[in-house]
């Protein structure tokens, strides 16, 4: 048995460090479920949760991970035989595919190189040659966290305009939602789909849909199965209609807990904090990769999500090898390689509830199991994570 002393740096993208704060709300006895204090808790955390997304529009609280919440807005808006237009950015818009397809929807899914961000132009072109309006979703995933894309809402939303295409626009926004700006209503988004394991530095379990008024009037027509998921069944006068049940009790005092922390950091210094350590790992990812054995997944700097960063390793070298030797000599845990990356990358989170100490603590160990695994790298990469920090005060 390995005994391993000191606290573990957590650096996968998800789960993500659980403040201490979080953990002392969970902490406590089972309470009744009509209890006036619970229920005025429990709701006000839906107010809470439209300040973050940025939205006056509804949001729905699901006891479920983020493949709930993909499921819920799919089955709340479209009809068996629609079709939806899945542009790829790694292994989480082929899942919400395959998803969609399970679910009895066509899916024109455009493949892509998992390289790069959605191009706009061509989800235009996709819709201007759908003059029948068959397309009746677009569904983007704003930041894929197998291969650290992020895409712009805004550009998509663009090409939905440009078009005059009456397609809604469905936004996973899982891995990026308090790491990057967000905009719900200002951006025209018609469902976003999240997480509580993310950004919002939660224990997995809870999952998050906020839904414009267009996608509420399309879900009085829609005809795919739903009870659990269905919107319409939580707007009951009763408190137990908001959860579709019992309210997940224990999982809503985190979630109140969380969210009085995003409120207290304020939005803005989150969204600057994430960018600054970001900017760290590119930092010492860039120093690596004049090895040669290294390279960034995502080619494009300004495509490079702030809350994961994957790194390709050369497949003369073991990046599996790389991972574990992180793990059972440092006790620093990275994200794995995920689908077509699998055994070819590894994965720096770095999103949630973070600062600079353990930042450069996780680089300092991957650049030490780097030498420590034989696979060549530029020096100093540690330093360079340094002065950037240096250089973006905070």
């Amino acid at each position: 048995m390995t005994i391993q002393s000191g606290r573990n740096f957590l650096h996968t993208p998800g789960p993500t460090n659980i403040p201490d704060r979080v953990l002392r709300a969970m902490m406590r006895p089972a309470v009744d479920l009509n209890d006036a204090d619970f229920m005025a808790m429990a709701l006000s955390c839906f107010g809470d949760l439209q300040k973050v997304f940025e939205t006056e529009s509804n949001v729905y609280i699901y006891s479920a991970n983020g493949h709930g919440a993909w499921e819920a807005a799919l089955v709340n808006v479209l009809s068996a035989g629609d079709c939806v237009l899945v542009p790829e950015t790694g292994h989480f818009s082929f899942n919400w595919s395959v998803m969609a397809e399970s679910l009895g929807l066509e899916v024109d899914y455009v493949e892509a190189d998992w390289r790069r961000a959605i191009d706009p132009d061509m989800i235009a072109q996709r819709l201007r040659a759908d003059s029948g309006h068959r397309i009746k979703a677009v569904l983007m995933v704003h930041t894929d966290t197998a291969t650290s894309v992020t895409s712009s809402i805004p550009a998509i939303r663009k090409a939905l305009n440009d078009t005059g295409h009456p397609a809604l626009l469905l936004v996973d926004t899982i891995a990026a939602l308090a790491t990057v700006p967000f905009k719900f209503d200002e951006w025209g988004i018609d469902v976003a789909v999240a997480a509580s394991q993310k950004g919002l530095m939660q224990p997995p379990g809870l999952a998050f849909n906020a839904v414009s008024q267009k996608a509420l009037q399309m879900s009085e027509k829609a005809t795919l199965p739903r009870n659990y998921w269905d919107w319409r069944r939580r707007h009951g006068r009763e408190f137990y209609s908001h959860f579709c049940g019992t309210a997940p009790v224990h999982q809503l005092f985190a979630l109140r807990e969380a969210l009085d922390m995003v409120h207290e950091e304020g939005m803005e210094a989150i969204i600057a904090r994430h960018q600054r350590l970001a900017g760290a790992v590119r930092s010492a990812v860039e120093v690596w990769c004049e090895g040669g054995a290294l390279s960034f997944n995502v080619t494009a700097a300004e495509e490079r999500a702030n809350s994961v960063t994957t790194i390709l390793v050369d497949e003369a070298y073991d990046a599996t090898a790389l991972r574990e030797t992180c793990s059972s000599r440092f006790n620093v845990s990275l994200g794995a390689g995920y689908g077509r990356l699998q055994g070819r990358a590894f994965r720096i989170g770095h999103m949630g509830y973070l600062n600079e100490p353990m930042i450069l603590g996780a680089i300092a160990s991957v650049e030490t199991c780097l030498a420590v695994c034989g696979i060549p790298h530029g020096a100093c990469g540690t330093q360079a994570a340094i002065a950037s920090l240096s250089e973006s005060g905070g």
